[in-house]
């Protein structure tokens, strides 16, 4: 079974699970009518607030790059519980879409309502389906799967 360091785990959880839930956004936004530059714009905007919309380039790409440190910040925290509660990554096609079940609501019910975005979390059908499900197979079990793949234990016995 191929082993990987507790670096490399992150790193490509993170960067994997921020691949597939931006494809997705781009993909499901597009559906709706927003073009992929307004979406990551979109990201920015929890930072910059709607002048991200004003941007251009410049600002749809800093939402992307904020867009996978929250991912890699995510995998970091998926993995630093992982060390502590084992059974975490024993089982991580359980326990990932868990985790990914809470990322969602914390992203929606936390982050989004304490940051500048403009337009703040609202009840959709099909966007609250799809989120969650993103949120618990492309980012939970992703980042799971990747964090089981680095030796147990202590993130720092393995650095």
């Amino acid at each position: 079974m191929r082993r990987y360091t507790a670096a490399t785990a992150i790193l490509a959880g993170g960067l994997v699970a921020g691949t597939l839930d931006i494809l997705y956004a781009i993909g499901f936004s597009a559906w709706r009518g927003t073009p992929p530059m307004t979406l990551l714009q979109f990201v920015a905007s929890g930072l910059l607030g709607p002048a991200s919309f004003q941007g251009g380039a410049a600002t749809a790409a800093l939402g992307l790059v904020l867009h996978y440190l929250m991912m890699l910040l995510i995998a970091v925290i998926f993995f630093a519980l992982s060390r502590q509660f084992t059974f975490l990554v024993r089982k991580p096609l359980l326990w990932g879409p868990v985790f990914g079940f809470f990322v969602y609501w914390v992203m929606n019910l936390v982050v989004m309502q304490l940051s500048a975005t403009p337009n703040k979390w609202r009840f959709v059908l099909l966007s609250f389906a799809t989120g969650i499900l993103v949120h618990m197979f492309l980012i939970g079990l992703t980042i799971a799967w990747f964090a089981s793949k680095a030796p147990a234990g202590r993130a720092d016995d393995h650095a």
